[in-house]
């Protein structure tokens, strides 16, 4: 489906108030993505709302899903899941950034609300699971000492031995280089 399943008609709604419309609809929004996770690309953000007239106003309220995929933040290993958003959302003529959406002319566009609804329900910091321990523990054992066996050290954190940082000097201040 397309984006224009999200443009809901709503002068007839507005000419009525107190009469719902049900939505429910999938769609593909573009660039679905926060740094630890993301809707995967060509993937469909399904919608299931109801729109009412309450005065001059639009009250769009329901449930979003979404697919996403992103990294353990323990193992690095690939993870997915089903994102789900409770919206509760007023569209108004005379809109007001960051607490309502903009109810244009006779059209409610619910996209922007259901871009908004889904990336903050991404997940921050994704899991695979509860019991996850991190890297292969087996292969790549925890170690305290630095002077370890570099063989078993797990290459997807080698950039970390890239880091330099400068130490103080003896008078408490910064090293100079």
């Amino acid at each position: 489906m397309t984006l224009r399943d999200l443009q809901v008609p709503a002068l007839d709604l507005l000419r009525r108030p107190g009469v719902q419309r049900r939505v429910r609809c999938s769609a593909e929004l573009d660039d679905l993505a926060i740094s630890s996770a993301r809707v995967p690309a060509g993937a469909e953000v399904d919608v299931d709302v109801v729109v009412e007239a309450v005065g001059e106003d639009i009250v769009a309220a329901g449930v979003l899903a979404a697919p996403w995929v992103g990294l353990c933040r323990r193992c690095l290993t690939d993870v997915d899941g089903v994102v789900q958003a409770d919206v509760r959302e007023i569209f108004q003529r005379r809109w007001v950034e960051g607490e309502t959406y903009p109810l244009g002319d006779g059209i409610v566009d619910l996209s922007p609300m259901v871009r908004d609804a889904i990336l903050l329900a991404l997940p921050l910091a994704p899991l695979c699971g509860d019991q996850c321990p991190g890297p292969d523990p087996e292969r790549f054992p925890a170690s305290g000492d630095p002077s370890g066996d570099e063989a078993r050290r797990d290459p997807r954190w080698a950039a970390l031995d890239e880091l330099k940082f400068d130490e103080p000097d003896n008078e408490g201040g910064q090293a100079s280089s």
